[in-house]
């Protein structure tokens, strides 16, 4: 068999991608050399961001069984660099596309992102759970989806996500960590510990910021931001930096959940956001012989939509009620959301539902600027 050719190695990386930018590493210039010996070893240099970097087993692991398939290659050899500064910095300026530093790219106006702010009035309705499960029903349908921890201060999402990887630095870009199909950042990822975060308004609005501008998300269908409960600080940052981002409310049956969920919701007068509408979480529990314990209570879901409703003068949709399931919860403690582990259980359906009405039809030409300019009379 003859001896295979630098440009069937070089073809056979393109199918290889960084895990952490989701990009061929071709394409990043992270291959640094590649040399056929005479007996048909195979040895391939590859420049990794940087020196920790956590990926570096995976990408030895698919570059080697890349070129492994190419004919006539007996043996494979991969040898890791790290890249110098001025790489890195090319690096980040490929990815960012020529744009300036700091700019929020789902803030622009041609942005064909869909951002919803997911809200709740208090604590304990089961938010970021439902935020984790939407996302991951999302991913699995195909979409490109990533997850903003904006609970500075209760940050959870990781755990429930299974994201046990830190963020890789290029330079200024931040390079999030992923399970499930799903990008996520949170604060949670730079402390030690279970070290509590204790910031005020303008540390707040800053990471927030980093968590838009800095992180390299790529080119996403859907962006979910967990807030925090209440209508604090992280909330108005949301609007000033995102004045795109739908708010969707999340509420349980209960009355006093339901009135400050109210509150959560009406905040978007004062934005001038869009409501996508409201979540019931936790509306009954199924009973063995088939009935509904209703344990806390009934029709807060549908009190939140019609009185947001009549605030905001437009339809507010009451888009799903979750019933109360421990799968739920215990999906969220090991990492595995509902949705992925038993996709056919009652909360299941209901949240892969809600996840396909708001993600909607995937993305066209509508909205996008073509370049075109029109052609002068002859």
């Amino acid at each position: 068999m003859p001896l295979p050719t630098i440009e069937q190695v070089t073809a056979a990386l393109d199918a290889v991608e960084d895990p952490e930018i989701h990009r061929p590493i071709t394409d990043l210039g992270m291959v640094k050399s590649i040399d056929v010996a005479d007996d048909g070893t195979v040895e391939v240099a590859v420049w990794l961001t940087v020196a920790g970097c956590p990926m570096r087993e995976t990408i030895t692991s698919r570059v080697d069984t890349a070129v492994r398939a190419v004919p006539g290659v007996t043996d494979v050899r991969v040898v890791l660099d790290v890249m110098a500064d001025e790489q890195r910095q090319a690096l980040a300026a490929r990815l960012r596309g020529g744009q300036a530093e700091r700019e929020i790219p789902f803030a622009r106006p041609g942005s064909l992102t869909k951002v919803f702010a997911v809200a709740s009035g208090k604590g304990g309705v089961g938010k970021s759970s439902v935020t984790v499960n939407l996302a991951a029903a999302m991913a699995a349908n195909g979409l490109a989806v990533g997850v903003v921890d904006a609970d500075i201060y209760g940050h959870s999402v990781p755990r429930m996500l299974g994201v046990g990887d830190r963020p890789t630095q290029v330079e200024n870009m931040i390079m999030p960590p992923s399970a499930h199909g799903v990008r996520v950042i949170s604060i949670g990822m730079f402390t030690t510990g279970n070290t509590p975060v204790v910031w005020r308004g303008p540390m707040l609005h800053r990471a927030l910021q980093q968590f838009l501008a800095d992180v390299w998300w790529g080119d996403l269908d859907v962006l979910l931001l967990d807030l925090p409960p209440g209508t604090g600080d992280i909330a108005i940052s949301v609007a000033q930096l995102v004045p795109s981002a739908e708010i969707l409310v999340v509420t349980t049956p209960q009355a006093a959940s339901a009135e400050v969920a109210e509150r959560a919701g009406t905040i978007a007068l004062q934005t001038h956001q869009r409501l996508a509408g409201v979540i019931e979480n936790m509306s009954w529990l199924a009973l063995p012989d088939g009935s509904r314990m209703e344990v806390f209570g009934a029709g807060g879901g549908a009190a939140v939509a019609e009185a947001l409703t009549r605030s905001v003068g437009a339809e507010v949709p009451l888009l799903g009620q979750v019933p109360l399931d421990t799968a739920l919860r215990e999906g969220a403690d090991t990492g595995r959301p509902l949705v992925l582990t038993d996709p056919g259980s009652p909360a299941a359906v209901v949240l892969r539902r809600v996840a396909e009405r708001l993600a909607g039809r995937p993305r066209g030409l509508a909205g996008m600027s073509l370049g075109l300019a029109p052609a002068g009379r002859t």
